[in-house]
């Protein structure tokens, strides 16, 4: 488990504006600017962010669960399992990533530090459903 935990935690960190730390109840937590994006857990749960209405469609579609701890926030918990699971963790931090992104560049802040990054390609590169990709 340590090995695909530890790819997530090296992927995510390398993002634009992502600052990675420790995490209140362990592991590693994302932020970017003010916002959490995201954390990791070394036991394999991976804890997301996103406005509850797109937590509610990801979970319709079977792409994540409701947070363990808090199933009626918009966090929700993906189980890191084995190899296979890494690319469904990397894909979900990142469209919460973009999704604060796009509420970061509405700042002048904001736009400075991510002016390298173009939120509506990578939201088109993901291929989130349509319904996702309206909430955002």
């Amino acid at each position: 488990m340590s090995d695909e935990i530890d790819r997530i935690v090296a992927e995510v960190s390398m993002w634009d504006g992502v600052e990675a730390g420790e995490h209140p109840f362990g592991g590693t937590e994302f932020r970017l600017g003010p916002r959490e994006v995201g954390h990791v857990h070394r036991w394999g749960i991976v804890d997301v962010a996103f406005p509850r209405r797109v937590r509610d469609r990801l979970v319709e579609e079977g792409r994540t669960e409701p947070h363990h701890v808090y199933p009626e926030s918009g966090w929700t918990t993906f189980h890191v399992e084995g190899a296979d699971d890494v690319d469904g963790a990397l894909w979900l931090l990142r469209l919460s990533y973009l999704s604060h992104a796009k509420a970061v560049h509405k700042t002048n802040a904001g736009r400075d530090a991510l002016s390298g990054l173009d939120v509506d390609a990578e939201l088109a590169a993901l291929e989130p459903s349509d319904g996702v990709r309206d909430l955002l």
